[in-house]
């Protein structure tokens, strides 16, 4: 699925399905935008971009504020040219407890990155995207958004609006030519996983093990999918052959939950 070159801003490009996804879309032949808070992945993972042939800008940015996402595109602008796809993946996994234990700066926080920002993102690019009657804009939601997740309602409630961003979204820029669809991961191997697990386990008592099996056992396949699984569905989105496909979100889960 190559296509011609193009240039990608990935938020939370740094680290995990950010630079899983940075990585396979500079391998089809994009030129990458990372954006992030942690300047030395940032880095990084551009010069693995660049060692791909590609070129690769890191800016660091954070997508709850305004002025840093204006300023982000700009640069981008600048630098590589216009936008052509956006990939909403910066997120963090915020608390671990029941609703009424979740203070307020937690609940605040989690829904300014992982849906504000995806939007105040969405709106910056829009008006080129709109101008040029093209662009694809992928944002990474969670199966967490189509499902009760307990003891993670912030993180759940930013990914239900996600969607509904994602969906509203299609429905109103469609007729410009701008395809918008989400991408909807289950447990995901890595890191940021492990944090998850280690958070639950200690909120239940339970052992780590324990909490890892909850989440393996409800999957078809019996396992978790992995970044560059997630990273192969964005790439598929965001080419040619799924210029037809919008308002969509698409599950990548190995069968979690079915």
């Amino acid at each position: 699925m190559t296509q011609d070159r193009r240039v990608a801003i990935v938020t939370g490009g740094g680290r995990g399905i950010g630079r899983a996804i940075a990585l396979r879309m500079a391998r089809g032949g994009d030129d990458l935008v990372l954006a992030g808070l942690e300047p030395d992945e940032l880095r990084a993972t551009a010069a693995e971009v660049e060692r791909l042939g590609r070129r690769a800008l890191a800016v660091v940015a954070d997508v709850a504020r305004d002025d840093q996402v204006q300023a982000l595109v700009e640069r981008s602008r600048v630098a590589l040219g216009p936008i052509d796809i956006l990939v909403n993946n910066a997120a963090i996994i915020g608390p671990t407890a029941s609703v009424e234990r979740v203070l307020r700066a937690d609940w605040d926080e989690v829904l300014a990155v992982n849906l504000t920002g995806a939007w105040l993102c969405c709106r910056a690019v829009l008006p080129e995207m709109i101008a040029r009657r093209a662009g694809k804009i992928i944002n990474i939601a969670s199966m967490a958004g189509k499902i009760a997740y307990p003891l993670r309602s912030p993180y759940a409630v930013s990914k239900w609006g996600l969607i509904g961003l994602t969906l509203t979204l299609a429905q109103e820029v469609g007729a410009y030519g701008i395809q918008v669809n989400a991408v909807c991961p289950g447990p995901v191997e890595g890191e940021r996983m492990r944090r998850i697990i280690a958070d639950r386990a200690e909120a239940l008592g339970q052992a780590p093990e324990q909490i890892e099996r909850a989440y393996v056992e409800p999957a078809a396949l019996k396992r978790m999918a992995r970044a560059e699984d997630v990273a192969a569905l964005v790439a598929f989105l965001t080419s040619p052959e799924a210029d037809n496909i919008t308002g969509q979100a698409i599950d990548i889960s190995a069968g979690y939950r079915l």
